[in-house]
């Protein structure tokens, strides 16, 4: 344990005035921008200025050092108090900051990573935590140095349940290099929190999950610098400050008041509030902070995620039966051998994504999450922030449905985790609908920037795992239960944006775009249609997102404009309404639509993929029905 060594009176006084200039800061630009939360802001002032100058480690010209502490505003709508913190540094200019949520301003309402010192995006409340515990994690278990992780929540968010799934995480993983801070400052958008300023009951629900759980008058900045040392030498746990503030801090007529939560000063009141607030500083000549931020201590040392290839290529024979969910740990193995930065993380559900065969090789290198997808998520994106790792995140894909805001929120966040979501569509027969994913590709289709891949066999599985490795965003991989046979030669290139023709000959009829379960029904359709003297092209879509539209339109135009597209998903954002959006600026097309039309139930596959009609049968029988 390190002696503690208090502040002297100078510095003292020092973190009040950077504490009172970073409301001041926050009142300007949000009444300049006529919109924002200086209320929510002046309540953390004193946190962010004792956590700035006198506890982290970083140096403010390179905020993303791999070596320095790391810092989430999980209530990010408080962000003009972070932004404010930073003009203290020097970083940021007071001007830069003035531009807060205007046209073109990297400094919006909520925090993004197109800010320098931004790592995560937060605003949607709940998620901070998470991600900071995947940071915490890197720091203790995959860099294994001295860098430390400071979170700072709204009590109100404490109310998600992601909060707690990210608490018993990060205890049950010894993060002692994570350090909480709830700014209870009471007061929620619409009314009281439901605990008010019961900082005591915080305290006994973050002990209860394992914590060293400490209340803290958020105002006094003495007491903040003595807890937060003591939370350095908890070595055992993660720490949870509970800080009692006062909303709208030091801002006459809104100080600890219900209902300015979101609204900018009035011009009438601002001279008033500042004046105020100004005489209570004791240096007014001071703009910016005259102390310094302390710097790392240890080398976090290169990282170099790029261009990591499998060890060994494909090995199958055509026509061999398996599952694509059985080639995923293998695939995540065969990259490891090239890159020991490669993190699998899994729901309790190892055994059948088989992400298991990793944590068999690797067993270091594999993070069990446990039945809570949110954290897991979360978890990831922190894991894989200042390109650290890269992150491959596995469950049943209907699960993700859970953790979309905590997807959807890792694109704000510029994130490149990879999800592979197993057990897709009706095809896993008896479990029933709630297992079935039946919506994940309209769900990750609609991510910005995402990469979806869908591949139908062993072959295409290996590779897919290796494209999104590679791929800058979000990277989603639809893996099967059932078995499917090896369509594709060893040595086929596989490529982002690319669809793959398995079948073709001159004078097809029709074209058959189709994926996995649904291809090899398309097949065997095929065949039958031949013996009949029908010929049909069947491409592999495998690239969802982005669709190959050179390939499936020239495809179409070759067979007369005539298009089927089969998929086991719903019809609403699967592979015919990804197709149907490319080729929509295209004329003299007939596109028939085959998917899972209706709620499905427990029933055999085959019996399930007759009865929505998408099975081989159903295929011939639609065929015909367009060449009549």
């Amino acid at each position: 344990m390190t002696e503690y060594h208090a502040p002297n009176k100078s510095d003292v006084s020092e973190l009040n005035d950077i504490s009172n200039r970073i409301r001041i800061n926050g009142i300007l630009a949000t009444s300049k921008s006529k919109s924002g939360h200086p209320t929510s802001s002046s309540s953390c002032s004193e946190v962010l200025a004792v956590l700035f100058f006198r506890v982290m480690k970083y140096k403010a010209n390179i905020p993303k050092d791999p070596s320095a502490d790391r810092f989430v505003m999980s209530k990010g709508h408080a962000c003009p108090a972070l932004y404010a913190a930073w003009v203290e540094t020097g970083h940021l200019s007071q001007a830069d900051f003035m531009s807060l949520r205007e046209y073109g301003s990297v400094y919006e309402g909520h925090p993004t990573p197109k800010i320098d010192f931004i790592d995560v995006a937060t605003g949607s409340l709940g998620q901070g935590l998470g991600m900071a515990a995947g940071m915490a994690y890197a720091g203790k278990y995959v860099d294994k140095t001295n860098y430390r992780v400071f979170c700072l929540l709204g009590d109100g968010e404490v109310a998600e349940g992601a909060v707690w799934e990210a608490m018993a995480f990060a205890s049950h993983y010894k993060l002692n290099n994570l350090v909480a801070i709830i700014d209870v400052n009471r007061l929620g958008q619409s009314e009281e929190t439901s605990l008010g300023h019961d900082t005591a009951t915080y305290c006994k629900r973050a002990s209860a999950f394992g914590w060293n759980a400490i209340e803290v008058d958020g105002h006094d900045v003495e007491q903040l610098c003595k807890e937060f040392h003591h939370a350095e030498n908890c070595l055992d746990k993660p720490t949870c400050l509970v800080a009692k503030t006062m909303k709208g801090r030091g801002m006459k007529g809104q100080e600890n008041l219900h209902g300015y939560h979101g609204k900018p000063v009035a011009a009438g009141d601002m001279d008033c509030i500042i004046s105020e607030i100004r005489d209570r500083m004791s240096n007014l000549k001071n703009t910016v902070a005259q102390l310094t931020p302390p710097v790392p201590t240890s080398d976090a040392g290169k990282v170099d995620i790029s261009n990591v290839k499998l060890g060994s290529p494909p090995n199958y024979n055509l026509g061999d039966k398996i599952a694509t969910r059985q080639v995923y740990g293998k695939a995540l193995v065969k990259l490891a051998a090239n890159c020991d930065r490669i993190y699998s993380l899994d729901g309790d559900m190892k055994n059948s994504t088989f992400s298991q065969d990793y944590k068999k090789a690797f067993p270091d290198r594999f993070i069990e999450c446990y039945i809570a997808e949110q954290n897991m998520v979360g978890v990831a994106i922190g894991l894989a922030t200042r390109d650290r790792t890269i992150a491959f995140c596995s469950t049943f894909a209907a699960f993700f449905c859970r953790a979309y805001d905590h997807i959807r929120m890792g694109a704000v966040c510029h994130t490149n985790v990879n999800f592979f979501g197993s057990h897709c569509g009706i095809s896993i027969g008896a479990d029933g609908p709630s297992q079935m994913a039946l919506e994940d590709l309209a769900m990750f289709r609609a991510i910005p920037g995402a990469t979806v891949l869908y591949p139908s066999d062993a072959v295409s599985l290996e590779r897919a795992v290796e494209l999104v490795a590679n791929t800058k965003g979000i990277g989603y991989i639809r893996g099967t239960r059932a078995t499917t046979a090896v369509v594709h030669a060893n040595d086929t290139q596989f490529a982002i944006g690319k669809s793959i023709v398995v079948r073709q000959n001159a004078g097809d009829k029709v074209t058959i775009v189709a994926g996995c379960v649904t291809l090899q029904e398309a097949l065997n359709a095929a065949q039958v249609l031949e013996g009949e003297g029908i010929g049909v092209t069947v491409i592999d879509i495998f690239s969802v997102k982005p669709v190959d539209k050179e390939t499936i339109l020239t495809a179409v135009k070759a067979t007369g404009g005539r298009l089927i597209t089969v998929e086991d998903h719903y019809p609403e954002g699967g592979i015919g309404s990804a197709v149907a959006e490319a080729l929509s600026d295209c004329q003299g097309i007939n596109h028939k639509f085959m998917a899972v039309k209706g709620l499905p139930f427990s029933a055999p596959p085959a019996d399930l993929l007759r009865h929505f009609m998408i099975d081989s049968a159903a295929i011939v029988d639609t065929v015909k029905s367009m060449l009549k």
